[in-house]
């Protein structure tokens, strides 16, 4: 499986990364040790974790995730797994979580690593991500700034100042952000060469078929802050896959277990631009998903894709992926179906 170097950290991460939000709460320990297993056999060697997961978030799973990473993570050669994880940020309602993040500060991000290390029983992080910005942004389905939802925020330097005394420290290898703007972009590669300090080297926004808002003002600013994209639901919450088109609700599947995961694609043009991929897919003899992802990795901006998954035989079409290069021709329809069903931002 290709790699691509991560940042100037030294580190090589596969074009694939198993996303883990699932262990803990869709997947028991067994079965994510069989996954983690799988795609290691296959030459992953990223995996994406955060201290919030499993989700949907609850108190009584909190940190679960990490946990069965961790376990499993004790049982394999350290220096030939890049680990990421995040830390959660303030705004959204998670009381639990370390009595109620109230920023991204010194307090919080210390005592977020020290719990993710305990968790993943290991003395460092890979990459550390912030899970969503300190300061107010539109997220997670939103789609439009609004100046009186802002709120006070860490200072982006006095962020960047911890992380760098994390750094030195050796308990991170490496910064990234997550759900991030071309603002916050541009502001903390301006604040950390301002200030020498280490810089940020990956962001993890949602990109996919019918979410590609990246490819506007984001991918200018992941190139002049040379920070790689690592994609996230690049299946669109599995509507790519094909499950549940023309309004079906295939049993245990993740949106008709928790159907609010499903709310940011509810917008006008979603669902026929999700038939007309299954059928371009099908019409190329792909599975929807491996076209789906064949066309995220195709990105020159895409530094790994971040997949998941609930079953094995999920994971394997996943990781089948890789094998499939789409030829001009394919790409071409793509960008065809785009452009009659242009993506809101999501």
């Amino acid at each position: 499986m290709k790699r691509t170097p991560l940042g100037d950290t030294g580190l090589s991460v596969s074009e694939i990364c198993l996303g883990t939000m699932t262990f803990g709460q869709q997947n028991s320990l067994a079965e994510a040790h069989e996954q983690l297993d799988l795609a290691f056999e296959r030459g992953v060697n990223f995996v994406d974790a955060a201290e919030m997961y499993p989700v949907p978030t609850r108190p009584e799973t909190y940190g679960r995730t990490e946990t069965i990473v961790g376990a499993w993570l004790a049982k394999r050669p350290r220096d030939r797994v890049v680990i990421a994880t995040k830390i959660a940020g303030a705004g959204r309602n998670l009381e639990w979580v370390r009595g109620g993040p109230k920023a991204v500060d010194r307090r919080n991000i210390e005592e977020a690593l020290e719990g993710s290390l305990r968790r993943l029983a290991t003395d460092h992080v890979d990459l550390y991500q912030i899970h969503w910005p300190d300061r107010y942004v539109p997220a997670f389905g939103a789609s439009f700034f609004d100046p009186a939802e802002d709120r006070a925020f860490t200072p982006i330097l006095e962020q960047l100042s911890v992380f760098a005394d994390l750094v030195k420290a050796g308990k991170i290898r490496a910064l990234g952000l997550s759900n991030e703007t071309p603002w916050g972009l541009a502001s903390f590669g301006h604040a950390a060469r301002q200030a020498g300090l280490p810089g940020v080297v990956t962001v993890q926004n949602a990109y996919n078929l019918i979410n590609r808002a990246f490819d506007f003002y984001p991918a200018e600013a992941a190139h002049r802050e040379n920070v790689g994209l690592l994609a996230y639901s690049p299946l669109a919450f599995g509507l790519l896959t094909g499950k549940y088109a023309r309004g079906t609700s295939p049993p245990g599947a993740r949106l008709t277990a928790f159907p609010q995961f499903g709310l940011r694609y509810r917008k006008p043009a979603v669902n026929a631009a999700v038939d007309a991929y299954v059928d371009l897919a099908r019409s190329r003899g792909l599975a929807p998903a491996v076209l789906a992802l064949a066309f995220v990795r195709s990105r020159w901006f895409v530094t790994s894709t971040i997949i998941g998954a609930t079953h094995r035989s999920q994971l394997e079409e996943n990781l089948s992926s890789v094998e499939v290069t789409l030829d001009a021709d394919t790409l071409g329809a793509i960008d065809e179906i785009h452009a009659r069903s242009p993506s809101p931002a999501l």
